[in-house]
């Protein structure tokens, strides 16, 4: 019996066919193991998101935790404004035009008992959360009135500057590390100024702000 040649061209197609199927099926693996891998991704991105979103819950929630013992100063020396949301000196540190001198020894006394408290709560707070990445910036902001006075923003920095030194002066000073002392002045600009009488507005403002994390 003559033997028959063997179909070279029917092998050939069979198989290219069987290469075809199996790069398909490599294919299909590799889509599934890149979905496989790109499902893990986005799982650890979801389990990294929830993480920070629990860790920044915890921060909102000693926030205000903090915000809460600010509110326990002494009411003879802060008050709170509904207005412009923030706590304030009760009491109007009165400066004469062109002068960032604080003459009214009462009011010395009232702002050494001011600094003595505010630095009294930052140990305090620091304290109860020792385990917490927690700074706190103090803001002095010094204001002047809309008078013929020819430097009212230089003034009203000085005026602020002013309170620094006399809590410095009396050994009112704040750790570093954990406090930052921010001198200002407004000029005749600024929020929360008196609209019905300018010469309130020769005074300053002092402001306490928590915050997490590092200063700078």
């Amino acid at each position: 019996m003559k033997r028959r040649k063997p179909n070279i061209t029917a092998y050939w197609i069979a198989f290219s066919d069987l290469l075809m199927n199996l790069f398909l099926i490599f294919l299909v693996l590799y889509g599934s193991a890149s979905d496989t891998n790109q499902l893990e991704k986005e799982n650890q991105q979801l389990k990294q998101a929830l993480a920070e979103l629990k860790v920044n819950e915890q921060q909102f929630n000693t926030i205000k935790e903090i915000e809460a013992a600010i509110q326990e100063l002494p009411e003879d020396l802060f008050e709170y404004d509904h207005v412009y949301k923030r706590y304030q000196l009760k009491r109007q540190i009165q400066f004469e035009i062109g002068s960032d001198i604080i003459v009214n020894l009462d009011d010395v006394y009232y702002l050494n008992r001011v600094g003595t408290e505010i630095l009294s709560l930052v140990e305090k707070l620091q304290d109860k959360y020792k385990d917490k990445d927690i700074r706190y910036v103090i803001i002095i902001e010094g204001m002047a009135s809309k008078d013929d006075y020819y430097d009212n923003d230089r003034l009203s920095y000085q005026r602020a500057l002013s309170v620094s030194k006399l809590w410095k002066r009396n050994g009112i000073i704040f750790n570093e590390n954990i406090c930052e002392v921010q001198i200002s002045g407004s000029g005749i600009g600024g929020i929360g100024r008196d609209t019905l009488n300018e010469a309130k507005n020769q005074r300053i403002l002092i402001q306490i702000l928590p915050k997490i994390g590092k200063l700078n």
